[in-house]
């Protein structure tokens, strides 16, 4: 079976950012380390070579398919900024619906610059986010 991609990395985090080409998603960026640090309360890490993520979870597909995977994280991309983990929980649906601009598509949440959302319900999808990837998602 094939191994997992995206693998935790003992890349610098800031480096990582700092060189993040366009100003807008490097600030971005940066701001969301700042956030989801304070959220989780864990140490960003790098995940591959272009995510940024916060805690780990362990999955288990039925095909037989495991591994490891960051809780929550994001990625600085040209066309938009990633956000993982943020559209798994129930109440995720109606906190969408109040988060402002943005494109949700397989399991990532899509948002053009951090200007465009309300950071409080931003802050509030980290949050339910990861506590429901941590306790209830691949848990059996």
């Amino acid at each position: 079976m094939a191994e997992n991609k995206t693998q935790a990395t003992g890349a610098s985090v800031e480096d990582f950012l700092a060189a993040v080409e366009h100003p807008v998603r490097r600030g971005d960026g940066l701001r969301l380390l700042a956030l989801m640090s304070e959220i989780t309360g864990e140490p960003a890490q790098m995940w591959g070579p272009t995510i940024v993520g916060f805690g780990r979870y362990h999955y288990k597909y039925a095909s037989g398919r495991e591994g490891d995977a960051a809780a929550v994280g994001f990625s600085p991309r040209k066309s938009s900024l990633s956000l993982y983990g943020l559209t798994y929980g129930p109440e995720a649906a109606e906190l969408l619906g109040r988060l402002g601009k943005h494109k949700v598509g397989a399991g990532c949440l899509y948002v053009n610059k951090l200007d465009d959302v309300d950071e409080a319900v931003l802050a509030e999808l980290v949050r339910l986010g990861y506590r429901h990837v941590t306790t209830e998602l691949h848990h059996g």
